[in-house]
């Protein structure tokens, strides 16, 4: 299935990314090929495949220690925040 140019801007103003024209023709292409070998695993039959919810057996893979380690100020964390107050981001209402 190939992107339009359109669905490409729309996802670029979703994630508010700035394309040039050529980016644009860019991700048209290489979303079209994400989209087409996604529709091709959905058509693969999978009914005698049991349900997984992780690629790897979690009981035993190691974990590193939970270590506290450097963290990003409140500042840093808000630089690119298109609104924000005092040390909150500020987000659109979304439940009336």
């Amino acid at each position: 299935m190939a992107l339009t140019s359109e669905q490409v801007e729309r996802v670029a103003k979703l994630a508010r990314l700035s394309l040039s024209n050529d980016e644009i023709e860019g991700f048209r292409d290489q979303l079209s090929t994400i989209v087409d070998y996604i529709g091709k695993l959905q058509s693969l039959d999978v009914s005698g495949v049991e349900p997984t919810v992780h690629a790897v057996d979690v009981e035993s893979t190691p974990l590193r220690e939970d270590v506290v380690g450097e963290s990003l100020t409140p500042g840093e964390a808000l630089a690119n925040a298109p609104a924000k107050a005092g040390t909150l981001f500020l987000v659109p209402r979304i439940i009336e």
